[in-house]
């Protein structure tokens, strides 16, 4: 097992590149993409082509064009509820790159079956296929999300899954396109979709040989054949870590919102506004373009770290947008000519529409992107498919949920346009209430605007911060959001030793009890206090995570470096002698000194703070370094202020 994690390891050390797109040229991502790309789109050609040819084509009393988009999108999803859980073990036990193969031998043999279907026009077994290509999809996904971690960096995988994110929707944008397209070529439509679904599948299979060797997480699992036991099972997994679980709601969340648009495109178009089926594809193009978009924007955004701040970003912009769409709507004529996509374009009010539709959905993939990333890098390496799963299995509920309520809401009398309305304002209520219950998100999302809105800020030295494991992060101490800068930074949360009159002052004291910062008192003034502080700060080690230090045990009146308190020395003595393995980082924040939140004022002959908003204008520079991290037990006071001293210079 160690020599397979080794390699693992060894895999995901990468070579420098600028951005996510960089990864396209390298064998441990390119192969990758493009087999998923391709299989998502040969999952779309299928069943768009499908789709038109039971609604035009062939007429069947038993299935009403009118019902089969929803027969053939539940076949589809049927198997996301009975084989998540299997397929979860199945990417935990066996190495990746195994099970990748197999799935792309087994789309061959049933675009095979379903090219023979397409040719005889045999609806029986195109909805067997139907199926079988679901069962599929299931199979991949948990390989799908649980290969990137393997072989990417924290710093890739937000650009990683941004790639993937853009790659899966244009990839159904160009499915629907080219199915729609070819089985309506008269006599030789379903020969051609037949053919084109088979050589997707048959180049799919070329590129999955280049795949790299991808190691089981898990080999000895035992596999429980029981979907329903294992589902509960993998649920229970997940909910072990809230942060994990609720960000698995909250993909989920984002799955159902997705879905009442995606379902009512068409219905939107026609009775909205008054166009053909020219304006409902462009409403998909948009839809899809800006998911796309929004996906990619994660790593600029992010400045390549897993950062989970632009989910609540995400989520104002996808209320925001839905709620402006129904306004944007509710200004249309309610009846009139219909129109073709060129007449459609020629009206200003349709530009506000698009525009609405196009930001709501780059929200929406900025809301998702960091989401999936979380996932990947907090769950646990040997049980990271199974959580996965989970997260299939909820999704295909919330989607199925989606339909029952908006089917519910037109038929208590809701036009589509309210329904978006009230897509929009719940989308709020479910964002806030997730925020609300993991508290991390808006704290991400305060110090992102903080280190991006209120300073510009820059880090040098982040990847000296560790991605994993027990550490100290000893920085100097300026002003009164230092600990937020600090935040910024991190691409874990970092919980913060703090003096304890700073949860007094306004704003800043909520924001640090909602991070669950520890207070610590002299032991002169609460001796039980300061015990309690450091039994606390103990505890944070021993669990594994980042505990925040400001050795100079409270805010410099001068701008300069002060003593440093033992405080610090305490803490590290202490997991010495539990054994417990922890490493210093030294870190020194750079041109804070002067800015509005630090004590440069003189009020009363007292340093004050927070007096004069705009002394040093918007957007002044600040900067973290951060150096290399050092052995606990190398650890002297003198010897960290010197190395902080010298950063700080």
């Amino acid at each position: 097992m160690s020599s397979q994690v080794a390699a693992t390891t060894a895999d995901r050390t990468p070579p420098s590149h600028t951005n996510q797109f960089a990864l396209l040229a390298q064998r441990r991502f390119g192969p990758f993409f493009w087999v998923q790309f391709l299989g998502a789109g040969n999952d779309n050609v299928f069943k768009f082509a499908f789709t038109v040819l039971v609604t035009y084509q062939v007429q069947l009393q038993w299935l009403p064009p009118a019902l089969a988009g929803l027969v053939i999108g539940a076949l589809f999803i049927l198997p996301f509820l009975l084989f998540s859980a299997t397929s979860g073990q199945l990417a935990d036990k066996y190495p990746k790159e195994v099970l990748i193969r197999f799935v792309k031998n087994l789309e061959i043999a049933i675009m095979l079956l379903a090219g023979w279907g397409f040719v005889q026009q045999n609806v029986p077994v195109l909805l067997m296929c139907v199926f079988l290509m679901g069962a599929h999809s299931t199979l991949f996904g948990p390989v799908k999300f649980a290969y990137l971690p393997q072989h990417l960096t924290e710093r890739e995988l937000t650009g990683g899954n941004g790639m993937v994110e853009m790659g899966t929707f244009v990839a159904i944008l160009l499915g629907n396109v080219a199915g729609g397209l070819l089985i309506a070529l008269p006599l030789v439509g379903p020969a051609y979709v037949a053919a084109a679904c088979l050589g997707l599948a048959v180049l799919g299979r070329v590129l999955a040989q280049a795949v790299p060797v991808s190691p089981a997480t898990d080999p000895a699992l035992q596999i429980n054949w029981n979907p329903f036991t294992e589902t509960w099972r993998n649920l229970k997994l997940a909910h072990a870590n809230v942060v994990v679980f609720r960000s698995l709601l909250g993909i989920s969340w984002m799955w159902f919102f997705g879905a009442v648009f995606l379902a009512n495109f068409p219905a939107f178009a026609r009775d909205v506004l008054h166009g053909n089926e020219q304006v409902a594809s462009l409403l998909l193009v948009v839809f899809s373009i800006g998911i796309g978009a929004g996906a990619l924007m994660c790593e600029v955004l992010s400045r390549r770290h897993v950062e989970i701040g632009l989910v609540p970003l995400g989520a104002f912009g996808m209320t925001v947008f839905s709620v402006d769409l129904y306004f944007a709507s509710r200004g249309l004529p309610p009846t009139g000519p219909a129109f073709t996509l060129g007449s459609f374009l020629a009206q200003a009010a349709h530009w506000r529409i698009l525009a609405d539709l196009a930001l709501l959905s780059l929200f929406a993939g900025i809301y998702s992107v960091p989401m999936y990333a979380l996932i990947q890098m907090r769950s646990q390496p040997t049980h990271r498919a199974r959580i996965i799963a989970a997260n299939n299995i909820l999704n295909a509920l919330f989607m199925i949920a989606s339909s029952l309520l908006a089917g519910a809401l037109l038929g208590a009398g809701f036009s589509i346009s309210e329904l978006f309305l009230f897509i929009g304002i719940a989308n709020a209520v479910v964002a806030f209430y997730i925020f609300m219950l993991v508290p991390e998100y808006l704290l991400r999302f305060v110090a992102w605007l903080a280190s991006r809105l209120v300073y510009r800020f820059r880090v040098q030295g982040d990847l000296h911060i560790p991605t994993e494991g027990a550490a100290v992060l000893a920085c100097n101490h300026v002003s009164y959001v230092d600990a937020v800068l600090l935040m910024a930074a991190s691409p874990r949360p970092i919980r913060f030793l703090m003096d304890h009159r700073i949860f007094k002052v306004p704003v800043l004291g909520w924001l640090f009890r909602l991070a669950k910062a520890i207070p610590v008192a002299p032991q002169k003034d609460d001796a039980a206090a300061y015990e309690a502080a450091f039994e606390a700060a103990a505890q944070v080690l021993r669990e594994g995570d980042l505990l925040g230090i400001f050795p100079e045990g409270g805010i410099t009146q001068n701008g300069e470096l002060q003593p440093f308190k033992g405080g610090i020395a305490k803490i590290l003595s202490r997991a010495q002698q539990e054994g417990v393995s922890v490493a210093v980082v030294p870190m020194a924040l750079t041109n804070l000194w002067g800015s509005y939140f630090s004590r440069v004022e003189v009020r009363n002959g007292d340093r004050v703070a927070m007096v004069r908003p705009f002394r040093r204008g918007v957007f002044s520079r600040v900067g973290l370094n951060v150096g290399q991290a050092i052995a606990a037990k190398s650890v002297t006071l003198e010897g960290l202020r010197e190395q902080v001293a010298g950063l700080a210079r």
